[in-house]
């Protein structure tokens, strides 16, 4: 069964936001092309008595009416007459790609001081990137504000209908229990296809309507053109080389044996003092995610953070396959190279913890161990170590535990749940679920 409308889960938050009588207009950040137009919009028809729409994509008129002063009452009205309907406090007020206007942005401000009544949701692309800018003004202290990301597997798994596999899933992970193994099967079958797929709500869609990698390739490749030209339309000519040279290397950086990040691939003469602004842009534009590195297991772990260390990975999984030319059928066999295998392993599981907003690090030692995510909770740390398969011989994760007197750690690979010498085995599929 394929859900015309995917569930996304940011829903529950955006009507904890609507239901909080103390809210603010709504900055919603994300990447482009993740689906925040249209959660926004069915999350306002489904909520709200309507929704009414602002784009301010080319759409000058509209960005006219916030060039005279900041009034609620009279940006309002003139709203009103923009869009031939009425705009009440029961109406949600969505100003989709609001980085196109910058004192619609500020507007906010006084929205949240004079006219607290009305229920307000913005949203913008490269929203991350415009705000640090200079000249751009953002609102702090008067808006709140939510990240929205790629589909993580769980959504994959709603959308296709799989909600009792999603619970099992989660169950047998708080319960340490291995699920039955034909169910296992179905769903590491099903995680190996998201690997191909990835979280881009149209390539999901594409797959689930037409079953073919083919064109969920087209779909890929569409949206890796359309940030191409984000880098050269949202950015100064020579800041646009750099940008697109670093996007250019991830693959390669990843491909490595030791995945740090390193300037020299993306160029014989390139030097991080010039590069690191594109490294910063396909950050701010949520089209990348860095890892940091720590040189210890302690708390807090920001504090052991060595700056001129990080992994790069992509947003989404399915885009880095794409970007790699890796073929869907090799991907699905599980049977191409070791590196770029763990490569995309790792990918996926950074896309999962950056979904559930968690900050992860990695770990190694003089080279002779590594761990590829350190996660930190009020009270501990805890080391993930991943296998993209089920060789699930630990020598770092035993090293790491021994120097910093570890309680519990967490091993991912193909293998099924359980929970032995205070490790915790978690499939592939699950990584989802920690959170």
């Amino acid at each position: 069964m394929i859900h015309s409308i995917m569930e996304r889960l940011i829903e529950k938050k955006l009507i904890g936001w609507k239901d909080n009588p103390s809210k603010m207009p709504l900055v919603l950040l994300g990447a482009r092309q993740i689906g925040k137009t249209h959660t926004v919009f069915n999350f306002g028809k489904t909520h709200y008595k309507d929704v009414a729409v602002f784009n301010f994509e080319n759409n000058n008129p509209l960005k006219a009416i916030f060039e005279q002063d900041a009034d609620p009452a009279r940006i309002v009205s003139e709203l009103e007459r923009h869009s031939l309907r009425r705009v009440t406090p029961d109406v949600l007020i969505f100003f989709d790609e609001i980085q196109a206007c910058p004192k619609a942005l500020t507007s906010l401000k006084y929205f949240t001081e004079n006219a607290p009544q009305y229920n307000i949701i913005a949203a913008g692309s490269l929203l991350g990137v415009a705000v640090n800018r200079e000249g751009f003004s953002f609102p702090v202290g008067k808006v709140d504000r939510l990240a929205m990301y790629p589909m993580n597997f769980e959504e994959f798994l709603l959308g296709r209908g799989e909600e009792k596999l999603a619970d099992a899933i989660k169950n047998a992970f708080n319960d340490n229990m291995p699920l039955p193994q034909n169910i296992h099967k179905t769903a590491m079958d099903l995680y190996g296809i998201y690997l191909v797929v990835g979280g881009m709500p149209k390539a999901v869609l594409e797959y689930m309507e037409k079953g073919d990698f083919d064109f969920v390739r087209i779909i890929q490749r569409q949206i890796l053109a359309d940030y191409d030209a984000d880098m050269i339309k949202y950015s100064a000519v020579s800041e646009s080389v750099k940008i697109r040279a670093v996007y250019a290397s991830i693959p390669a950086q990843l491909a490595k044996e030791n995945r740090k990040f390193q300037y020299s691939l993306i160029g014989s003469n390139a030097r991080a003092a010039a590069y690191e602004i594109g490294l910063r842009w396909l950050s701010d534009a949520g089209l990348i995610y860095i890892c940091g590195k720590v040189n210890e297991g302690k708390i807090p772990l920001k504090n052991y953070a060595d700056l001129l260390s990080y992994k790069v990975y992509l947003n989404d999984t399915g885009l880095l396959n794409c970007h790699s030319d890796l073929p869907p059928a090799l991907v699905l066999s599980g049977k191409f190279g070791g590196e770029a295998k763990g490569a995309i392993t790792e990918n996926y599981i950074m896309q999962q913890l950056i979904f559930n907003e968690l900050i992860p690090y990695y770990w190694e030692s003089r080279g002779r161990a590594e761990i590829d995510f350190v996660l930190q909770s009020d009270t501990a740390v805890l080391p993930i170590e991943t296998k993209s398969a089920d060789n699930t011989k630990a020598k770092s994760l035993a090293v790491f535990v021994n120097k910093y007197g570890i309680d519990k750690s967490i091993r991912i690979s193909s293998k099924n749940f359980g929970f032995e010498n205070n490790i915790k085995s978690v499939p592939l599929y699950a990584a989802f679920c920690i959170n």
